[in-house]
């Protein structure tokens, strides 16, 4: 049997940073209110970390996705990447502050159908951006714009991917504990 490698490397935090991980915790801490799990343990690569908070907001701020779809795309990458932390965070975030409505979030977490065809749509293209390694048909990505979206939009998930990536991966190497006030929505595959 072979198993999954884990980094033991010790999360760090405010208290225990220096210099350029101190500094990127704090920002962390600016940004959310909060320095979360996933964060701690990503400051043992400060230049990870930074990366990644500059490119999520980047997303966020400048995507030409809805905050619900912004949250659609998340949480699908990290579902197909099998991310635990992230479904919990990102369905969190879904529900509280993305307002996406419930049925879709956990139509994503359960692999089942999304009742909201747009989003749906957008769920499969993601998919498909995925396994694909970013070679979508010509008919998948004529789906996707078939109904409203754009060649641009293609691009920003291609940064959600990148931005995602990132943090998946990094959890899975430190089996990231949930947060607290994300743990009421953990997940498992």
């Amino acid at each position: 049997m072979n198993a999954n490698y884990q980094i033991k490397l010790p999360a760090i935090t405010l208290e225990t940073a220096e210099n350029a991980a101190l500094d990127v915790l704090n920002k962390a801490k600016k940004q959310l209110g909060f320095v979360p799990n996933m964060y701690q343990n990503m400051a043992n690569s400060p230049e990870l970390l930074d990366i990644y908070l500059d490119g999520y907001n980047k997303f966020r701020q400048t995507s030409s996705f809805t905050s619900a779809e912004q949250e659609v795309i998340f949480l699908t990458i990290s579902r197909e990447n099998e991310c635990h932390y992230c479904m919990a965070a990102h369905s969190v975030v879904a529900d509280n502050f993305s307002k996406v409505p419930p049925e879709v979030t956990d139509a994503i977490r359960n692999g089942s159908v999304i009742p909201d065809a747009k989003l749906a749509i957008l769920n499969n293209f993601v998919k498909v951006m995925l396994s694909s390694r970013g070679h979508p048909s010509i008919t998948e990505v004529g789906h996707f714009l078939a109904v409203g979206y754009t060649e641009k939009n293609i691009l920003d998930i291609i940064l959600a991917i990148a931005i995602k990536t990132i943090s998946n991966y990094s959890n899975h190497l430190f089996d990231t504990q949930v947060d607290v006030i994300f743990a009421h929505r953990s997940w498992g595959i």
